[in-house]
């Protein structure tokens, strides 16, 4: 291996670990918040409800697959939002075994509630960071993300 192409996979490494130490600063920094709005609510239900909101009637696999979690979570995420009145199932029509999960009211009003605050908070993260420079380093990612596909 070159020297050049060490130091880009050790440059890669440190952005992965730079990306994964904000996700979880930025996950604790919202659990505090959620838990001031209601202690039975983990990030994982709300990160679900988000989804949700952005992606109403997905089924369970591409719930699964977009929240990097294994299907038997996902079944028991979604099996506490159905108890709390958050989301519901309902059977594919065209697939009975597939069932799509839909926000309720009660979901899309915690979702209202909650939105912004994860809003401010990536605000505050992105503080003097020109618009400009977080499309860069979006496009870089998804790029980085597609060369691993």
């Amino acid at each position: 291996m070159s020297v050049q192409q060490n130091n880009v996979s050790e440059l890669a490494l440190e952005l992965g670990l730079a990306m994964s130490e904000m996700k979880s600063r930025l996950r604790q920094k919202i659990q505090t918040k959620i838990n001031e709005y209601d202690s039975g609510l983990s990030f994982e239900l709300v990160e679900i409800l988000g989804l949700l909101s952005r992606n109403d009637g997905i089924n369970q696999q591409e719930i699964s697959t977009k929240v990097s979690k294994d299907k038997s979570s996902i079944t028991y995420l979604i099996n506490s939002l159905v108890k709390r009145g958050l989301v519901q199932r309902i059977e594919n029509e065209a697939d009975r075994r597939n069932n799509q999960v839909f926000l309720t009211q009660k979901g899309k009003e915690i979702i209202e509630t909650i939105y912004p605050w994860a809003l401010e908070l990536y605000e505050r993260a992105a503080d003097n960071i020109q618009i400009k420079e977080i499309n860069t380093a979006l496009l870089l990612v998804k790029k980085m993300i597609t060369n691993l596909d």
